[in-house]
């Protein structure tokens, strides 16, 4: 199971990360847990500054904006 983490204050752009994840992760049937992470302190402590961020089993692959399909495939997949 991939743990995934979305670094964000909880805005539109985080929620619909979520939902991207998740819809990826289905459409790949590759489980998934994800965990909100609003915690400014706890955000900060992964390197980010722009979010929404997202964490792939501890790695971040990605910070600030809506992520592309195709690369939230390969995050999942790998």
């Amino acid at each position: 199971m991939k743990q995934v983490k979305i670094l964000g204050p909880g805005c539109k752009r985080c929620a619909a990360t979520v939902e991207m994840v998740q819809t990826e992760a289905d459409r790949l049937g590759v489980p998934v847990s994800i965990e909100k992470v609003t915690d400014y302190a706890a955000i900060a402590g992964y390197g980010i500054a722009s979010t929404p961020g997202i964490v792939v089993d501890g790695k971040v692959v990605h910070a600030g904006g809506l992520p592309r399909p195709d690369d939230l495939a390969r995050w999942l997949a790998a």
